[in-house]
């Protein structure tokens, strides 16, 4: 079973870190554009509506909720039939995320004390997995494989709690029908999956129907992706070669998402939603509550959150460094995990509908991330690889 689960690790990481690289492009050259006398054409080509939804929502919410769907399938791989199926592989990675996105929201909330974005509090909390997997690729074996095991996981289970907090924290105005037609349909897919149905397209013909409820329910569509995940068959196969184990339906719905969204979704979601135009951009919007409180609570907060975290534990005995990584490898990956691009970008856009707000969240997120990225790279560069396993054999 390890080598199997280290095969679909590494296959994993593979792709999210060239997703991860594509995905910094993209961000670079949406911001290239929409300071470009290309601008204008930019913002209104994402504001034209094909049908029900403009070019922007039809990324946001749909295209994204492939994104929330592969997630969602990793999620319940991982906890399942993976590195996280056991508690003892949850607690280390499990508890750095729970303190990486509590602290970024504090530290969030004491910049914006009494402005009235308060609503905003979660941007900071969430890690982008394939940017940071993508930075922490360009290191190549000067990180150990344990530690980008341990950033995949702590982002995995990242992405859970921002999914979670979207569906309790960022959803308005409720259609108690709609609602309870998407209960319905997702009892269908409960049940298919209790029959033992192994087909994927039920599955994948409900999950539109059960999208589509879900956008006129009032919660935000994407989370109908993770809720077809949840419902997606998953074979067991403890000490079974990865060949086999790709014959599980939700092996082969991952594999077939994984390169589309990887490396289209996530890169048109960059390049949608990254163009800040800087003209007339000032001290003002620098120092905007919003704008510091995102950058702070990325640059700082994460770092804090996880990096003391797992001091924590390791300090009480309750868990291991990753093997093989240094105090200082674990300081630099904890930096990484500042690196909040997509699912940042993504909770910026349901927190505030004022655009100048959207905008200084926008800034403060690039400002925080880029800060991050570069001083986590810097860490994990001239950081040592041996070092001991434990705190107290430091000393």
């Amino acid at each position: 079973m390890a080598g199997r689960i280290q095969n679909t690790i590494r296959k994993f990481l593979d792709s999210e870190s060239a997703g991860g690289l594509l995905l910094m492009g993209s961000a670079v050259l949406a911001l290239i554009v929409a300071n470009s006398p290309l601008a204008g054409g930019y913002f209104h080509a994402l504001h034209v509506y094909l049908g029900p939804l403009s070019v922007a929502h039809w990324i946001n919410d749909a295209l994204m909720a492939l994104f929330f769907l592969m997630v969602g399938l990793e999620i319940k791989r991982e906890m399942v039939d993976g590195h996280l199926s056991s508690w003892p592989r949850r607690i280390l990675p499990g508890v750095a995320a729970a303190a990486g996105m509590a602290v970024p929201a504090l530290v969030y909330l004491f910049f914006t004390a009494g402005t009235g974005a308060a609503h905003g509090w979660a941007i900071p909390s969430a890690t982008d997995i394939a940017f940071a997997l993508g930075v922490i690729s360009l290191l190549g074996s000067r990180v150990p494989t344990s530690l980008k095991v341990f950033l995949a996981a702590l982002a995995i289970i990242d992405d859970l709690g921002a999914v979670v907090v979207i569906g309790l924290f960022y959803t308005t105005g409720l259609s108690p029908v709609d609602l309870a037609v998407a209960g319905g349909i997702f009892a269908v897919l409960v049940i298919l999956n209790r029959a033992g149905v192994c087909r994927l397209w039920p599955y994948l013909i409900l999950g539109a129907v059960l999208w589509f409820f879900v956008w006129r329910s009032g919660i935000h569509a994407t989370i109908a992706g993770v809720l077809l995940a949840l419902t997606v068959p998953l074979k067991r196969t403890p000490a079974t070669p990865e060949a086999r184990g790709s014959e599980s339906p939700l092996h082969r719905l991952e594999h077939a998402l994984m390169v589309p969204v990887s490396f289209f979704i996530i890169p048109v979601f960059g390049f949608a939603n990254a163009g800040v135009s800087f003209a007339g951009v000032g001290a003002d919007a620098l120092l905007a509550p919003v704008t510091m409180g995102v950058a702070a609570g990325l640059a700082l907060g994460k770092v804090v959150g996880i990096f003391g975290a797992v001091a924590i534990l390791v300090r009480l005995d309750w868990a291991d460094l990753p093997a093989g990584a240094s105090w200082m490898q674990m300081f630099g990956t904890a930096l990484l995990c500042g690196i909040g691009f997509t699912m940042s970008l993504f909770i910026s856009l349901l927190a505030f509908a004022d655009p100048l707000l959207q905008d200084e969240a926008k800034i403060g997120i690039l400002l925080g991330s880029l800060i991050s990225g570069l001083a986590g790279y810097a860490v994990l560069r001239f950081a040592r690889r041996e070092a001991p396993r434990r705190m107290q054999t430091a000393r």
